[in-house]
This record gives C-alpha cells, sequence and structure tokens, in this order.
C-alpha cells in the first residue's frame, strides 16, 4: 500500500517543491496551506507523515503538532517540522510539541527524503 504524506506550508514554493519530491519518492501527496486545512486533512485522511511549517496562519504548526499528540487516535503520527529559522529556539519550540524531527529550511531534498522514508519506516515496523 503507498503511504501518504501530507505537506503543510503557506508558500506556494515550498509546496511545489515538497508536492513533487515525495510525489516522485513514491509517496501519496496531500497539501494543506493553513493549520486549519491543515486539522482538517489529518482528521479526514489520516495521512503516513506530516511534513509542518512552524510559521503559518491560524493555527501555527507548533498549536498544529500539539493538536496531533493530544489526539490519541493520532499522537503515534510522524510529525517533520519545517522553518525559516535555523535557531534553536525554534527547534525546541518544536520538539517539545511533539515533533518528530525537525528540519531547517533552505533544505536539502535528498536530506527531506532521507528523514521521511527514515520516519515511515519506524511506523511500519511498529504497526
Amino acid at each position: 500500500m503507498v503511504q501518504s504524506v501530507l505537506v503543510v506550508d503557506d508558500e506556494p514554493n515550498i509546496v511545489l517543491s515538497l508536492e513533487f519530491l515525495m510525489t516522485q519518492a513514491g509517496y501519496d501527496v496531500q497539501v494543506a496551506r493553513d493549520g486549519e486545512q491543515a486539522l482538517q486533512a489529518i482528521n479526514d485522511s489520516k495521512p503516513d507523515l506530516v511534513l509542518l511549517d512552524i510559521m503559518m496562519p491560524d493555527p501555527d504548526g507548533i498549536s498544529v503538532c500539539e493538536s496531533i499528540r493530544s489526539d490519541p487516535d493520532l499522537r503515534d503520527m510522524p510529525v517533520i517540522m519545517l522553518t525559516a529559522k535555523g535557531r534553536n529556539l525554534e527547534r525546541e519550540k518544536g520538539l517539545a510539541a511533539g515533533a518528530s524531527d525537525f528540519i531547517t529550511k533552505p533544505f536539502s531534498n535528498r536530506e527531506v527524503i532521507e528523514r521521511v522514508a527514515a520516519l515511515l519506516a519506524v511506523g511500519k515496523t511498529s504497526a
């Protein structure tokens, strides 16, 4: 069965890039452009992994991640947080919210593919 990835970002170029990258890697890809769309997509389709921007419109990525972690049916869903800010504070906020991993923009395509694949492989073995 094809694994699914939800790409959540309010920057159109990042969305296009990640959508193309994940599709080329063989994943079924969905897109959300803000926190509200992300939560709706997560509840509707329960993707296997979420690529989630920290800084975006209501709610922000930190709040979306906290919502995922507070839901017993979703709390094990891998979440990779993305941010343009490489500061340790942003990383700490994301990890404190329950992020599985953290990638700073601009990102390496190879790095994103490897991290997504690693987290999805862990999910397959524990399922």
